[in-house]
C-alpha cells in the first residue's frame, strides 16, 4: 500500500473502496446520495463520513437481498400451485432462467455484491483497526533493510523528537528527464554540467515549498548505476518516479520500480515532457498497470502528476503530493540522539581533501566532532549545506558536506561518531586489518581458478585495470560494469588491481608497471608526473567523462586482446556448362549462378546431389585472363590439379574463411539466450 490515509482519523476513498471490495464509483454514488458532491477517488473522508456511507450501502444490500428472496419464495410458490408437473415443470425452469439473469444483472451492481460477503460496518471497523495498529508497529523488513542504526525511527516520539523532511528519490530512464526537473524544482541548471546529458553521481539537494523542507537525492539514469540507484532508495521515504510522456516505461525504469518496491516505499509517478507534440500521458498510466501501479484516478494508490520540467507546468503539484504523503508517513528524528549517518556520495578535491556527502539519520553533526565512515575517519575541519554555504551544526534529517576526513569512504557507508581521534584510529585500523584478510582471501580464490583453467588447457586472457575516478559512486558503477563485461567473455579475466577516488598519480603508474595494467581514469585527471612516467614506463592511460564511452572503448580493448574468431561463409555457386581438357588440367566451363567464385576459395562440386570433390579453387579465368573473383551471371573457367573429372551439369559451391566480430556475436548470442 502507497498511500491510504491522511492521517487516523481520514480516510482515502479509494483506499476505503479496496478494503470493502467495491469500485471507487460504487463509493461515490453513495456519497452523492448523502449529499456529498465533488469527491474523486483521491479525496479523504472522515470516520463518521465513512460509517454512514457503508451504513447506507448495508442498508442497500439487505434490501437487495430481501427482495431477491422474496421473489424466489414467490417463484416456487407459483410453481406448486400451477396444475399439471409438466407445465409446472416448465414454468420453474423458465423462472430459474429469468431468475439466474436478474442474479448476473445484481452481480453486476457493485454495492449487493459486495456485501453478501460482508458486513460494510464490520469490514470499515476492521479497515481501522489495521490502520491504527500499522501506525504503531516496526515496518517490515525490505529485500534490501537499512541497518537499524541509520533507519528511519517509527513508534512512540520521544519529547524531545523533531519534524524530519522527506527524503525523495528521483528515479527513472536516461533522458527521461530527472535533473531538469530537479533543475526545475531548486531553480539550479545541473544539467548543463553534466558530461554528455546523463547525471553520473548521486547528490542530495533540499528546497522549501510552504514552508516545509524537501530534500532531494538525484540519482543516474544509464543502466551502469544500477547499485547507486539501489543505494538511493534505501535512504528514501518517497520515490518520484520520472517517466517521459512520449517514451512511456523504459528498462530503467522497470528497474527503478523493483528498487521502490523492494524498499517498501511509496511511489509518485511524474509523467514529464507533457509539452511535446508526442506526449501521450494515457498511454503511460497504461503501461503503469502493467507493474501493478494503478492511478488513483483509476481507483488505485499511485499519486500521477503530469509535469514539464521545462516549461516549469504541474511542478506545484507535485510537491503538493510529496508533502501529502509525507504527511501521512509522520517523518520524526531525535537531535540529542547520538549522531549517524549515511554517505550518499564521497570524492576529493584536491585543495581541501576528501569531501563527503552525508544524510544525518540521527543526532545532531557539528563542526568540531569526530567521525568515522568505514575506514575513513577525521575530525570534522568544515560542514556545508547542498548550496555550498558554511555552516556550524546540522540536525538529523538532513544532507551535508563534510571536510576533515583522512580519505574517501565508500558510498553507503555508515557514519557513526567517535570520542576522540585516537579512538577513531583504532576503530579505522581493525576495519582495515579485516579487509584487508577478506581482499587475501580472494585472491587465493582467483589463484585457484587460473590453476583449474591451467590444468583442463583453458587458453584464458587478463586484461589488469588500475581504475581512477572523481567519486566512489562513478569508481563503483564502472568496476561492475566492466566485470559484467568480462563475464561475457569465456577468454578473457578482468582483474581490476586497484580501485580508488582521486587523481592518477604515479603511485598508481608504478602498480599499473608492476601489474602490466592499463590505467583508466574517470571523471578525474593525471598529474603531470604521472603523464611523465608512463610515457617512459610504455603504461597507458586512457581517460573518460561519459560512462558508456569508458565501458565502449574498454570492450574494443579486450576485443583486441582476444584470438580472432573465424568462420566458414558461402560465397557464391556455378554451373560447369563444357568440360575442356588442357593437358594435364581439365578446366571446366562454368556459368556463374549467384554470388561470386573467388580464387583460393574452398570449392566442393557436386553431382546429382552427391559430393564428389572438396578441395581449393587454384586457378579461375574469364575469357583468356586470370582474374581474382568473378560475380553472377558471368562466365568462366575453372581448375584445379587435384581434381580432373568434371562432367556437365556438376555443381560447384565457393566457400572462404571470415573473421568474425565479437560484439556481433556476442550480441546475437544474448539475443539467442
Amino acid at each position: 500500500m502507497v498511500l491510504e490515509v491522511w492521517d487516523l482519523g481520514k480516510i482515502r476513498i479509494f483506499s476505503l473502496a479496496r478494503h470493502l471490495g467495491l469500485r471507487s464509483e460504487a463509493l461515490l454514488e453513495a456519497l452523492n446520495e448523502l449529499g456529498i458532491e465533488g469527491a474523486t477517488p483521491a479525496s479523504a473522508i472522515d470516520e463518521e463520513t465513512a460509517k454512514a456511507v457503508a451504513q447506507l450501502l448495508a442498508e442497500q444490500a439487505k434490501q437487495a437481498r430481501e427482495s431477491a428472496l422474496a421473489s424466489k419464495q414467490a417463484a416456487d410458490e407459483a410453481a406448486v400451485a400451477e396444475p399439471g408437473e409438466e407445465k409446472a415443470a416448465e414454468k420453474a425452469e423458465a423462472e430459474e432462467e429469468e431468475w439466474e439473469e436478474e442474479e448476473e444483472a445484481r452481480e453486476e451492481m457493485p454495492a449487493p455484491a459486495f456485501y453478501e460477503a460482508e458486513d460494510p460496518l464490520v469490514a470499515l471497523e476492521r479497515h481501522l483497526a489495521e490502520m491504527e495498529a500499522q501506525a504503531k508497529e516496526e515496518p517490515r523488513d525490505s529485500v534490501t533493510p537499512l541497518p537499524e542504526l541509520v533507519a528511519r525511527p517509527r513508534g512512540p516520539r520521544p519529547p524531545n523528537a523533531i519534524e524530519v523532511p522527506p527524503v525523495v528519490t528521483v528515479l527513472g530512464h536516461v533522458d527521461h528527464g530527472k535533473t531538469t526537473l530537479l533543475d526545475a524544482l531548486r531553480n539550479t541548471n545541473i544539467v548543463e554540467e553534466e558530461h554528455g546529458g546523463i547525471t553520473q553521481h548521486i547528490g542530495a539537494s533540499e528546497i522549501e515549498f510552504e514552508g516545509k523542507r524537501i530534500v532531494f537525492i538525484d540519482t543516474p539514469g544509464h543502466e551502469a548505476f544500477t547499485r547507486m540507484r539501489a543505494r538511493g532508495a534505501q535512504v528514501t521515504d518517497i520515490v518520484v518516479l520520472v517517466v517521459a510522456a512520449d517514451d512511456g516505461i523504459m528498462p530503467q525504469t522497470v528497474e527503478a520500480i523493483g528498487h521502490a518496491k523492494a524498499a517498501n516505499v511509496p511511489i509518485i509517478v511524474a509523467i514529464n515532457k507533457i509539452d511535446l507534440p508526442g506526449a501521450n500521458p494515457e498511454r503511460v498510466k497504461q503501461q503503469l498497470l502493467e507493474h501493478d501501479l494503478v492511478p488513483e484516478e483509476w481507483g488505485g494508490d499511485v499519486v500521477v502528476c503530469e509535469v514539464s520540467a521545462l516549461k516549469r507546468q504541474g511542478l506545484d503539484d507535485l510537491l503538493e503530493m510529496i508533502l501529502l504523503v509525507s504527511e501521512v508517513q509522520q517523518l520524526w528524528g531525535e537531535p540529542d540522539a547520538e549522531f549517524a549517518g549515511i554517505v550518499i556520495e564521497a570524492r576529493l578535491e584536491p585543495s581541501e581533501g576528501p569531501i563527503v556527502t552525508i544524510l544525518v539519520r540521527r543526532g545532531t553533526l557539528s563542526v568540531g566532532d569526530t567521525i568515522i565512515a568505514g575506514t575513513a575517519y577525521g575530525r570534522i575541519r568544515r560542514l556545508r549545506d547542498w548550496r555550498g554555504k558554511s555552516i556550524k551544526s546540522i540536525e538529523c534529517g538532513r544532507p551535508v558536506e563534510v571536510v576533515g576526513l583522512n580519505a574517501v569512504p565508500e558510498a553507503g557507508e555508515i557514519v557513526t561518531a567517535c570520542k576522540s581521534p585516537k579512538e577513531a584510529r583504532q576503530l579505522a585500523e581493525e576495519r582495515l586489518k579485516m579487509r584487508h584478510d577478506a581482499e587475501l582471501s580472494a585472491g587465493s580464490g582467483m589463484r585457484l581458478q587460473a590453476l583449474y583453467d591451467e590444468l583442463h588447457g583453458k587458453e584464458r586472457t587478463e586484461l589488469n585495470i588500475v581504475l581512477k575516478g572523481d567519486a566512489w559512486g562513478s569508481v563503483e558503477a564502472m568496476a561492475s560494469s566492466l566485470e559484467a563485461i568480462g563475464r561475457q567473455m569465456e577468454e578473457i579475466d578482468i582483474n581490476i588491481v586497484h580501485r580508488a577516488v582521486g587523481e592518477i598519480t604515479e603511485s598508481d603508474v608504478t602498480l599499473a608497471v608492476a601489474s602490466k595494467a592499463i590505467v583508466l581514469g574517470y571523471n578525474t585527471k593525471a598529474t603531470e608526473s604521472a603523464r611523465r612516467m608512463a610515457e617512459d614506463e610504455h603504461v597507458e592511460i586512457r581517460m573518460y567523462n561519459v560512462i558508456y564511452e569508458a565501458l565502449q572503448d574498454i570492450q574494443d580493448a579486450m576485443l583486441g586482446l582476444l584470438k580472432p574468431v573465424y568462420e566458414t561463409r558461402q560465397i557464391g555457386t556455378a554451373e560447369v556448362l563444357q568440360v575442356f581438357p588442357m593437358g594435364r588440367l581439365v578446366a571446366a566451363g562454368c556459368r556463374v549462378t549467384e554470388g561470386r567464385l573467388q580464387r583460393g576459395a574452398r570449392m566442393v562440386v557436386t553431382r546429382n546431389g552427391q559430393q564428389v570433390f572438396e578441395g581449393t579453387l587454384e586457378t579461375l579465368r574469364h575469357f583468356d585472363r586470370d582474374v581474382a573473383s568473378i560475380e553472377s551471371p558471368n562466365e568462366c573457367g575453372v581448375s584445379t590439379p587435384e581434381f580432373r573429372g568434371w562432367q556437365r551439369g556438376d555443381k560447384i559451391e565457393a566457400f572462404i574463411e571470415v573473421e568474425v566480430d565479437r560484439r556481433e556475436r556476442s550480441t546475437a548470442d544474448n539475443t539467442s539466450g
